[in-house]
């Protein structure tokens, strides 16, 4: 089982730095015009950077609950 769940760990954290770089390079793209513009809603580079960070946050968790699987087989080390 544990062969099955660290390839899976190894592609959630290549999911998560993938959302990060994402996120980060919508963040760069953003311009002083985005930045200033007064009550129109969210921009293309705004709403970008929201949906990368959520991305990232969900392939986190998924981590997090693979790895406590992983401690409830293999027994937490004990």
């Amino acid at each position: 089982m544990m062969y099955i769940l660290i390839p899976i760990i190894a592609v959630l954290m290549g999911l998560t730095v993938l959302s990060l770089v994402r996120g980060i390079a919508a963040f760069l793209n953003t311009t002083k015009e985005d930045l200033e513009q007064a009550g129109t809603g969210a921009t293309k580079m705004q709403a970008m950077q929201n949906k990368m960070m959520f991305n990232r946050i969900k392939y986190q968790a998924a981590a997090i609950v693979v790895v406590m699987i992983m401690l409830a087989i293999g027994g937490g080390g004990r």
